[in-house]
């Protein structure tokens, strides 16, 4: 039988861990005040607002992802450095406006995982991972009722899938939110009639030479294509992104190939899809 642990050793490690974790957070949160301190910071992140810090946060995030993706630990320790710092900016900026701070948020992230996990931290029941799902979106809804009451509005399904979210995870979103009342297509035949019929609107809105239409008509596309990923449980985005990768992948063998031969600029389409062949074949082995 393996020697338990002793007591006071946890103890002590959890302790050292706590101490390292703390050290380590208010050295993020000291750099990113250095950085903002008028006359001594960076005049770049001085200059910088929530919603011009936005987009580097969204960026990270796919950094994240993307590291993930590729297995790379080194990467993704990296990645989640940036991610964090971008927490940290954003807190920051909000302290100075005297809204929050750093230590808000993480309290308010804690609170809110305990309390949408009554069956780890309460007296709830243990529960299985389809019964946490269904109970997490019950809290997630409660707690947007909540809101759009406080801001004396009537509740909607559809609240809380934020609008800065990339198109195509959005739509995937509404529609899986939309469905919980039923308000979906049966089967995923359905939804591939629904687009054979998006896409005949949408070779009719190119003989109408209105740029308008055409771009509704593309997102009426998109947004079916969307919905047919969620019910064939595939991630669109996910999907994009490896496809993303693939052209890549293929489009830089057909740059070297090109590129041994001596060959830059235009050349023949037929000899490119040649070589786009070939670099198919060289993946499959």
């Amino acid at each position: 039988m393996s020697a338990q642990i002793p007591e006071s050793r946890k103890q002590n490690e959890r302790a050292d861990a706590l101490a390292r974790n703390a050290s380590a957070a208010q050295a993020v949160i000291d750099v990113m005040a250095r950085l903002r301190t008028l006359g001594a910071g960076c005049p770049w992140d001085l200059e910088q607002n929530f919603s011009t810090i936005a987009p580097y946060t969204i960026e990270e995030a796919y950094e994240v992802a993307d590291a993930i993706e590729r297995a790379d630990m080194p990467a993704l320790k990296e990645e989640l450095g940036d991610l964090l710092f971008q927490v940290a900016f954003h807190a920051r900026m909000a302290e100075e406006a005297g809204a929050f701070d750093f230590a808000d948020v993480a309290g308010a992230l804690a609170a809110k995982m305990i309390a949408r996990h009554p069956h780890v931290f309460g007296e709830g029941d243990e529960r299985t991972a389809e019964e946490q799902t269904r109970a997490w979106e019950t809290l997630k809804a409660e707690e947007r009722a909540r809101k759009r009451a406080e801001r004396g509005e009537p509740p909607s399904l559809l609240d809380d899938v934020a609008m800065a979210l990339p198109a195509l995870m959005r739509a995937e979103k509404l529609t899986k939110r939309a469905a919980r009342i039923n308000f979906d297509w049966p089967r995923a035949d359905d939804v591939l009639a629904k687009l054979d019929e998006e896409l005949k609107e949408l070779e009719e809105a190119r003989g109408q030479n209105d740029p308008e239409a055409l771009t509704e008509e593309m997102g009426d596309v998109l947004f079916v294509l969307a919905n047919l990923a969620r019910k064939l449980n595939v991630d669109p985005e996910e999907a994009l992104r490896r496809a993303n990768a693939k052209f890549t992948r293929r489009f830089q063998h057909i740059e070297r190939r090109l590129a041994e031969q001596g060959r830059e600029g235009p050349q023949p389409l037929d000899e490119m899809e040649a070589l786009w062949v070939e670099a198919k074949r060289v993946e499959r082995g």
